[in-house]
């Protein structure tokens, strides 16, 4: 029986011909049957691929042959190839798009002038230690927050990582220049980038989360400081650290608990992604995200089927 698996990594580290690094990856993935989404540039490589679970060990051992992703570290997830449309290799200005590809400083040790790295469990004797004054910053969109976040986390409002600049140099945060803040994201790598772009801005004592939220998950399940559920951009949308996760979504129609996302009815208009039931999303009446021009489009839609 052929077994399937899904792998997630990232390395930052100088990479002097990005072009050939994406030609390379392409046709080894290519010759593989791997699937998934590569992004690669000056400051490294972020990548998401599935398939058969042989084919991705062989996978990781050719990819560590390049002299910088030697110690590149690979995580494991289930699901394989079906759960991406296509292979996606491309070249990019950054690999985390904040928009600040000139401020990131990169050398063979990683992002230079980044947060100190910690593991799940010294997360936890840092909170241990230093109570309530420990802050947790989620560095992804706020729409991922809706299902899964540490307890009492800072959620930014930001709909993209672009938006995270303005967001950290508003002023909302100041008050958390002085203490400890520990960023997380779904693997670490936003925060790579995220607790540099934070210390540049005056914050004094910044953490992250090494391995991110999928490592501490693996580590405490849902026994430690991480509630609910973990949105993953492919195709089932989110994963959980046991059964006995916390239910934090809510469905935007009415309300039930939902850790699905779906788009709204409204497909020629409205690209929102939102969290809604299975018996809402089945409803046509009701698949839509609460905009006024999309609930006229579903009972336009909705007639026209009764």
């Amino acid at each position: 029986m052929s077994i399937s698996k899904i792998l997630l990594y990232y390395k930052f580290t100088p990479i002097a011909d990005p072009k050939a690094v994406m030609l390379w990856q392409r046709d080894l993935c290519e010759s593989l049957n791997l699937k998934g989404r590569i992004l690669i540039s000056e400051h490294g490589i972020n990548g998401t691929v599935g398939g058969n679970i042989d084919d991705c060990k062989r996978y990781i051992r050719k990819t560590r042959d390049y002299p910088g992703f030697t110690d590149m570290e690979f995580k494991w997830s289930e699901g394989g190839a079906e759960d991406f449309p296509k292979l996606s290799v491309k070249v990019r200005d950054e690999i985390v798009a904040f928009g600040v590809p000139g401020e990131i400083k990169v050398d063979e040790n990683g992002v230079v002038g980044g947060g100190v790295h910690l593991k799940p469990e010294e997360v936890n004797e840092l909170v241990d230690a230093r109570g309530e004054e420990v802050v947790f910053f989620d560095g992804r969109n706020a729409m991922e927050a809706q299902i899964g976040k540490f307890r009492d986390a800072v959620v930014p409002e930001v709909d993209t990582t672009h938006d995270f600049i303005a967001e950290i140099e508003s002023g909302k945060y100041d008050d958390l220049k002085d203490k400890p803040v520990v960023t997380y994201c779904t693997g670490g790598i936003r925060c790579e980038v995220l607790s540099s772009l934070m210390i540049n801005r005056g914050f004094k004592e910044v953490y992250q989360l090494d391995g991110g939220i999928v490592r501490y998950g693996e580590k405490f399940g849902n026994r430690g400081l991480w509630e609910g559920s973990l949105y993953v951009f492919d195709k089932r949308m989110h994963l959980e650290f046991g059964e006995d996760h916390k239910q934090l979504g809510h469905c935007v129609r009415c309300d039930a608990g939902t850790n699905k996302f779906e788009h709204c009815v409204n497909e020629d208009t409205c690209r929102e992604l939102v969290l809604m039931c299975p018996d809402c999303h089945e409803n046509v009446a009701t698949r839509h995200c609460g905009r006024p021009d999309c609930e006229q489009v579903a009972a336009q839609l909705a007639a026209a089927v009764d």
